[in-house]
């Protein structure tokens, strides 16, 4: 047997999981990550074969409470939620976190959970520190992560800073707003990582 066909083997099928991430600042423990939503996108097996799910049947969403008082008000503004609410009414990240990992577990159940995002830098970073931060470990380890726009970059063979998603086919770009409300976003983007696993480019 070929060690590609051990490595096959050995591996499980993977079940991405769409997560977008609304934030009031550039990094978390100084900022707060103050929404998140996530949506189960398809699952991807060993031999290849990529299945794509309803991303709207099996989601998670909470919005927290915000675990510093320093935030910056471009970024807070892009979500639209009110900050003050969130201090009063937000769930507590501890919580929050451990029933997003729960929920994890229970959609992957059979199956190695990945994360993915577009670009996935941003809403990992948050994500993982929370987890880690909250939880003290993270159901996607410490590299189960797929960045969509990486992803997109390797498929068309471009340099990753030519790529945006106006430059990508009209056939993958998802037919869903983009809303900067995190369950939206990560429903549109769990259609557009079934878009780019099935997408084979011409030539």
């Amino acid at each position: 047997m070929s060690a590609p066909s051990r490595s096959r083997r050995a591996a499980g099928p993977s079940l991405y999981i769409s997560v977008d991430v609304e934030a009031d600042g550039p990094i978390p423990g100084p900022y707060s990550m103050i929404s998140f939503g996530a949506a189960v996108a398809g699952r991807h097996d060993p031999d290849g074969a990529y299945v794509p799910y309803d991303p709207e049947a099996r989601t998670f969403y909470r919005e927290l409470r915000p675990i510093s008082e320093d935030f910056n008000p471009e970024a807070l503004a892009v979500s639209g939620l009110d900050r003050a609410r969130l201090v009063r009414e937000g769930a507590e990240p501890s919580t929050a976190l451990r029933e997003f990992s729960a929920w994890v577990r229970e959609v992957s159940a059979g199956t190695q959970p990945v994360m993915c995002g577009y670009p996935a830098s941003y809403d990992w970073t948050f994500l993982y520190w929370y987890l880690l931060r909250f939880t003290g470990g993270s159901p996607f380890g410490h590299s189960g992560c797929l960045d969509l726009k990486s992803l997109y970059a390797a498929k068309a063979n471009l340099p990753l800073r030519a790529v945006a998603k106006r430059t990508m086919p009209r056939e993958l770009l998802p037919g869903r707003p983009h809303t900067h409300h995190a369950l939206d976003d990560a429903v549109e983007q769990a259609e557009l990582c079934s878009n780019l696993l099935r997408w084979r480019p011409r030539g």
